[in-house]
């Protein structure tokens, strides 16, 4: 799709840093077509100083587009009538109020050149649809003022200051304007800003009010906040605040506006973009309360998993019958698997868990329990990536089953390597336990073998899943290969 980038070096010559002030400026452009109700085409130049290639353009959420279709990634080239050519050549603003006819549509033109240095990089064309424009009122008075003074700011060079901290967050036209003097009063205040701050509490006019007054009135609890604003409005800096108390949450966007006088820069004010993020915040809260207490549930699990497995312990330790005490070992060694699952668990904020931590604390406590005599090296080769909880036990459980199964069967009192292999495919989570002990005896058949407690769980398990458990021996008659293939389960 064609964008500024691809336009760009596909047909002009602009430099890195350049192409990365008009992505800025692309990013916060959104304001000066709101305030000015237009839409605006940003065109870069090529070296015929009489062509321009469309590079971006936006339309305005204040009011009719005067563009029907989109222009990017078209150009305009040896053009009478374009005020695009006008401005760049003469590196100065352009505008017609002739209302030319667009698509039967009359519209007015002005052309911004985008100056860095001295050198024109771009030029901004602001069209507006007449047909459309609201009535006037201190809405529009104060937008149209507005778009000027930005319109002046990007001619030189002033406008985008700093990127917003965070766009899904950043406060737009249409959620609320206000503007402050450099006395620090309020002259102007849009009907949703108002709103905005009723919900903090305001029961007079903003309008007229000295702005931190008020904001420090609202927020008795939260003296910073206003402190914070206060050094945006006297030291000129953009920066984005929230106002909050026990009743609202505002995010604040504070942009310091300029004018030039006789060539010399002098301040105009500040603008203030306000958005109630009252239900968001909301909900972050509650996101927060009930990650915290599914948290705890996972730590509480486990605690209560851990107990129990320290009871089979106790328990397998008084017991005399041989045949008892092995199931208490091999139930003892389920629960413990199940705990290192919510373990996990209870650290993180979501339902999914890196796997590759489980698995290596499994083969960890696989290596203590080892064979009955020699060596048993229990290692990972490859990642499993995330993976769902409900997921997690059961493949936990799983690795325990065959890991135990194979240092009893395929090892049995000799030394030797037990890896677990897992990879993901497009669709599926496959692992592999390989060992190089004993190979199955012949004719072995899974099938025959399902009334195994521990072959049982697993197939269980992994069919729960929609998954699929094999046990193979490996090529040459070396050991044993037990495959778990389970559908990808994205939380």
């Amino acid at each position: 799709m064609a964008g500024i980038n691809h336009v760009a070096l596909e047909h002009c010559n602009l430099g890195p840093d350049d192409i990365a002030w008009l992505r800025c400026l692309v990013d916060e452009w959104q304001i000066l077509a709101d305030c000015s109700f237009s839409d605006l085409i940003l065109w870069l130049p090529t070296d015929d100083p009489a062509v321009f290639w469309a590079g971006a353009q936006v339309r305005p959420d204040t009011g009719p587009t005067a563009l029907e279709s989109d222009v990017v990634g078209e150009f305009t080239a040896y053009d009478d009538e374009a005020l695009v050519t006008e401005a760049y050549m003469s590196v100065d603003m352009c505008e017609t109020s002739d209302n030319k006819i667009s698509a039967g549509i009359p519209v007015d033109v002005c052309a911004i050149p985008v100056l860095r240095g001295d050198r024109v990089i771009a030029v901004v064309e602001r069209h507006t649809n007449r047909m459309g424009v609201r009535a006037p009122g201190s809405t529009e008075d104060n937008y149209l003022e507005i778009a000027n003074i930005l319109s002046e700011m990007l001619y030189h060079g002033e406008f985008p200051m700093f990127p917003s901290s965070n766009p899904a967050l950043a406060p737009r036209i249409t959620d609320g304007v206000i503007r402050v003097a450099t006395t620090g009063t309020v002259t102007y205040a849009s009907p949703n800003a108002v709103t905005a701050f009723r919900k903090l509490g305001l029961t007079g006019d903003l309008e007229g009010e000295p702005f931190l007054p008020v904001v420090r009135s609202l927020c008795t609890d939260v003296q910073e906040i206003g402190q914070s604003i206060g050094l945006d409005l006297e030291g000129g800096s953009l920066r984005e605040t929230d106002i909050e108390n026990k009743q609202a949450t505002l995010r604040t966007r504070v942009i310091p506006l300029y004018s030039w006088l006789v060539g010399q820069k002098v301040t105009a004010g500040t603008m203030l973009l306000v958005r109630d993020l009252t239900e968001l915040r909301s909900r972050d809260r509650q996101l927060v309360t009930k990650d915290a207490t599914i948290r705890e549930i996972h730590h509480r699990v486990k605690n209560n998993l851990q107990t129990v497995a320290a009871l089979l312990r106790l328990q397998s330790r008084r017991v005399t019958n041989e045949d008892a005490r092995q199931a208490l070992e091999e139930a003892k060694e389920r629960v413990a698997s199940i705990a290192v699952v919510h373990e996990i668990l209870s650290q993180n904020f979501d339902e999914e868990v890196a796997f590759d931590e489980i698995a290596d604390r499994i083969l960890h406590r696989v290596g203590d329990v080892a064979a009955s005599s020699g060596e048993v090296v229990a290692c990972r080769e490859g990642s499993f990536g995330m993976v769902n909880a409900d997921v997690a036990t059961a493949l936990s459980l799983s690795m325990t089953e065959l890991c135990q199964n194979a240092i009893e069967h395929s090892f049995g009192s000799s030394s030797g390597t037990l890896s677990v292999r897992p990879h993901v495919t497009d669709d599926a989570l496959v692992v592999e336990i390989v060992n190089d002990g004993e190979p199955l005896p012949e004719g072995f058949s899974l099938d025959a073998h399902r009334s195994s407690l521990g072959l049982s769980i697993v197939t269980t398990l992994i069919g729960d899943l929609g998954g699929e458990f094999t046990l193979t021996n490996n090529p040459g008659d070396v050991g044993t290969c037990a495959t778990l293939t389970i559908p990808q389960y994205k939380a």
